[in-house]
């Protein structure tokens, strides 16, 4: 039989991965795999036993939110194999899970990932980390991180937006330069900005479909500079609900690179863990990284 690593995050969303463990090992074992199955218990863990496992099996899959599925990628990277990988999402947000078309009923996933259908992803490197959807900063990219585990389990994307909310009357903006790899350079003070290969980021942010190709070797950058007053606040968030990114507070490009000069207390979040500030960073877009399986 082949055999297949499940890295499973019993903690992620409602816990929903622990609970259907069993149902998602019976649809892999009728698929022909031998399922090992490894329980997470801490942040890192799973990464770790991926870069174990991974010379020994045929297939890696991830069950928990966003973060474990980072893991699974930044794990098999590490290895230096090229083992295909699956992704169940059992998270709050799964917002990659939703660019891949994967469905959000835990068994329906593992029968997309078990047909084995694949397609190459591209994975951002920021510094000495991987990201696989987005690295950003300001508006909402603490709530990603600081928000209880309990609560987002309890509320799901509904937690984020209320933290979201509390965090906006402290916002403060962050001046930020951008030189990205064609030489062109953006400096303005920002409220939000995110690097990403995805159609959504943090639940609350949504990217048309028409801008967003998962494995063209470009990331998408968007910024949100800090509003002059209450009518262009209005403009933007317009913007932003109708994915039309043709405002002036708003700037949309794609770059397959670029460097970053920040405040060193302005901290990131990579796939919603948080990433300590730096003054200078580096960014860059692995092209076809990693094989991921997908819906046909």
């Amino acid at each position: 039989m082949k055999k297949l690593l499940l890295v499973v995050n019993p903690c992620a969303g409602q816990r929903k991965a622990k609970k259907h463990l069993a149902e998602i090992i019976s649809v892999f074992n009728r698929a022909g795999y031998e399922v090992i199955t490894h329980i997470t218990e801490g942040q890192g863990d799973g990464e770790q036993a991926v870069i174990q496992y991974a010379p020994q099996v045929d297939m890696i899959v991830g069950c928990g939110g966003d973060g474990t599925f980072n893991e699974t990628v930044s794990g098999v990277l590490k290895s230096g194999t090229d083992v295909p990988i699956g992704y169940i999402p059992a998270g709050s947000t799964n917002d990659f899970a939703s660019s891949l078309r994967i469905p959000s009923d835990l068994a329906q996933a593992a029968e997309v990932i078990a047909a084995e259908n694949e397609m190459y992803l591209d994975v951002g490197y920021f510094e000495e980390r991987y990201f696989t959807y987005v690295a950003s900063f300001g508006a909402f990219t603490k709530t990603s991180y600081s928000t209880p585990q309990g609560l987002k389990n309890a509320l799901g994307h509904a937690a984020y937006i209320l933290s979201g909310i509390q965090e906006l009357s402290q916002l403060k903006p962050s001046r930020v330069r951008f030189r990205l790899s064609d030489g062109t350079v953006m400096e303005d003070d920002y409220i939000f900005g995110a690097i990403s290969n995805s159609t959504s980021v943090g639940g609350i942010l949504t990217i048309s479909e028409d801008w967003v190709d998962l494995c063209d070797g470009k990331l998408e950058l968007l910024l949100i500079r800090t509003p002059r007053d209450i009518s262009e606040l209005t403009e933007c968030v317009q913007a932003l609900r109708h994915q039309t990114y043709n405002c002036s507070m708003l700037t949309f490009v794609k770059t397959d690179g670029l460097s970053i000069d920040a405040p060193e207390n302005m901290d990131w979040t990579l796939d919603g863990e948080k990433e300590s500030g730096k003054k200078h960073i580096n960014v860059e877009c692995l092209h076809r990284a990693v094989r991921v399986c997908c819906k046909d």
